[in-house]
């Protein structure tokens, strides 16, 4: 069985490169952010609708994924992200995404620290308020009672922190 680890958090805080440098080094599959692609199509501002096709999309390639996955499948972002995007931009979010927030787990998720220098992305929309989010994502994944972890430190630092951490939990010690 493929044990699915989600990356999740603030904007500009390395969810895709970790995620990308995990699965290279567990050899595996890992899950872009359809987002990214999403908006870049699209050639328009985002509307609280695309955030629902989104959702859909972002869970079919991760289920895509999942079935050519050895072992372990990194998440760049899922569901969460959705919900606080769109609680954010719209005061609400869909029923779908909260019900796939709701019912979708992983073993383990990672969020990381907000210690990296943001970096600017037309994508990007609030380096102001990353400290906010962090918080946020943070109160979510304890109000769930999700195993998390916070992964800090910069460049080779934060990605052996995480290879640390998933290797406890492959062999059974976290």
């Amino acid at each position: 069985m493929v044990k699915r680890i989600m990356i999740t958090g603030p904007e500009s805080t390395g969810k895709s490169m970790l995620a990308q440098a995990l699965a290279a080094h567990y050899q595996t599959e890992w899950v872009p952010e359809v987002a990214r692609t999403y908006l870049k199509e699209i050639g328009r501002p985002y509307q609280e609708r695309d955030l629902l096709e989104i959702a859909k999309a972002q869970m079919a390639l991760e289920e895509q994924k999942a079935r050519k996955a050895n072992r372990l499948l990194f998440c760049d972002t899922g569901m969460l992200v959705l919900k606080i995007w769109s609680e954010h931009s719209y005061g609400r979010c869909h029923p779908w995404i909260l019900r796939q927030w709701q019912e979708h787990s992983y073993t383990q998720y990672l969020l990381p620290d907000i210690d990296m220098p943001w970096q600017p992305d037309p994508q990007r929309e609030h380096p102001h308020l990353r400290e906010y989010f962090f918080k946020l994502y943070k109160e979510h994944l304890q109000l769930q009672q999700l195993p998390f972890q916070v992964i800090s430190g910069l460049g080779e630092t934060r990605l052996k922190r995480a290879i640390q951490l998933i290797d406890s939990l492959l062999s059974g010690s976290t």
